[in-house]
């Protein structure tokens, strides 16, 4: 009998205009098997454990940083005896995405460069760590001003000390810049094809563009984005603008049509019956329907 991770599609506040959560979390019995579309961090607070990344089996500890891509399978495995007590934060990769052609964070996407997928923080780099994460949950559950703002930062600011951590400490800096360089490992890797695909959905987007960037053949670049995502190329792509669809109708006053051409349909007809045959429901009605639950 084949078995097959869940896969969870969304996280709270995910169509909100922050599309950030964090939680702090008690595990008793580890984490199911599963994957997900969105970008995820763990940090260990307290106890022991492993966790399996894409079948690499890594022990957790206090200190010790995760940092998930979309569609990885990773499982949690608490130790007999023990709790786990993480910090967990799911967020979209357009916070770490940056205007025009300034690739900003993107390297942290790229998953044929080598590095580890974790690190383990010790001493007072630990300290450093610990207290960074304290102070995004203080400003996660705070409301003062700028706090958007001060969250993306301090997200990127621990993103950048994990990743800078893991580049050192693998003893292999030369290495790492010539795997990352190396044709026969990135011309085929699928995450740069993915994140491509997420910074231009929005435009008139075909496979065909796909091979021509990517120099891989229709059929070969279809059938790795299947095997990543679960999804064909079409459906992977009006998840994502559907996603972007939710979000503007929720927190916009955009008319459907305008939101319809925002984020990549040419015409309000194709968008509303896509996203009627997705969601149940119309783009009209869902709008009255989660503005209904908010005020609620």
């Amino acid at each position: 009998m084949t078995y097959f991770p869940d896969y969870l599609k969304t996280y709270p506040n995910m169509h909100s205009p922050f599309p950030f959560h964090l939680s702090r979390n008690t595990l008793e019995h580890g984490f199911r098997a599963h994957r997900h579309d969105y970008l995820e961090f763990s940090y260990v607070v307290e106890g022991r454990g492993a966790e399996s990344i894409n079948d690499v089996k890594h022990t957790m500890a206090p200190g010790t940083f995760t940092f998930v891509l979309p569609y990885q399978v990773h499982e949690i495995f608490t130790d007999p005896g023990q709790k786990l007590v993480l910090v967990n934060g799911m967020f979209s990769m357009d916070l770490l995405m940056e205007p025009g052609n300034d690739q900003g964070l993107s390297d942290l996407f790229n998953d044929s460069n080598g590095l580890p997928a974790y690190v383990q923080f010790e001493g007072a780099e630990q300290k450093m760590m610990s207290s960074l994460i304290e102070e995004m949950v203080k400003e996660y559950h705070g409301d003062e001003r700028y706090r958007q703002t001060l969250l993306k930062a301090k997200l990127k600011e621990i993103l950048i000390r994990f990743d800078r951590h893991r580049f050192q400490h693998a003893g292999q800096e030369e290495e790492a810049a010539t795997l990352a360089k190396s044709p026969s490992r990135s011309s085929h890797a699928v995450w740069p094809i993915i994140h491509y695909i997420h910074r231009n959905y929005q435009e008139d987007l075909a496979l065909s563009d796909l091979a021509a960037r990517f120099t891989m053949s229709v059929s070969r670049i279809s059938e790795v984005i299947k095997q990543t995502t679960g999804q064909t190329f079409v459906h992977f792509l009006h998840d994502l603008r559907l996603r972007h669809a939710c979000s503007l109708l929720v927190s916009t006053d955009m008319s459907v049509t305008e939101i319809a051409l925002e984020v990549g349909y040419g015409s309000y007809k194709t968008f509303s019956r896509i996203f009627r045959e997705s969601k149940g429901i119309v783009p009209k009605e869902y709008r009255r329907v989660e503005h209904g639950r908010a005020v609620t």
